[in-house]
């Protein structure tokens, strides 16, 4: 049974960091895979809460991902939600990322229609600025601005 790391099973863990006209997060998880999901949880749970009378009919859509490096792979992957989610009208709620290298992702995101949401905060980007996706001790660790 796959398994996807999911808003329905809590809140990601997160903080919104001050920062003076962008949205500025740090996300923790215990792996690459994790921090890559709880980020994109992240900027969802951001920008949109889901409206108590929602239906949850979920669409699932695969992503294949490449890039120079992994910081590049990471802002790729949140901007490469971001179209998605406007393209298809969806908010994504979970994530199964199959496959995660130095340049390779290989992913599957479920969404939910956007009507069942009030959308908060528009993210326009995830961006390069002041990016830190670093290893400790505990796991991985990233830091990373939205544009909105």
């Amino acid at each position: 049974m796959a398994h996807f790391s999911s808003k329905l099973m809590g809140k990601p863990e997160y903080e919104i960091l001050e920062h003076t006209a962008d949205i500025d997060i740090r996300v923790k998880g215990k792996d690459l895979k994790e921090v890559f999901s709880n980020a994109a949880l992240a900027m969802f749970d951001i920008m949109a809460e889901r409206k108590k009378e929602a239906t949850l009919i979920q669409e699932k859509i695969k992503i294949e991902l490449k890039a120079d490096n992994l910081e590049e792979l990471f802002v790729n992957w949140l901007n490469e939600l971001l179209s998605l989610s406007a393209i298809k009208e969806l908010i994504f709620t979970g994530f199964k990322i199959n496959k995660l290298e130095q340049n390779n992702l290989q992913a599957e995101a479920e969404g939910e229609d956007i009507k069942n949401y009030k959308v908060n905060t528009e993210i326009k980007a995830a961006t390069y600025h002041e990016l830190k996706l670093e290893q400790s001790p505990s796991g991985w660790q990233v830091e990373v601005i939205f544009d909105v």
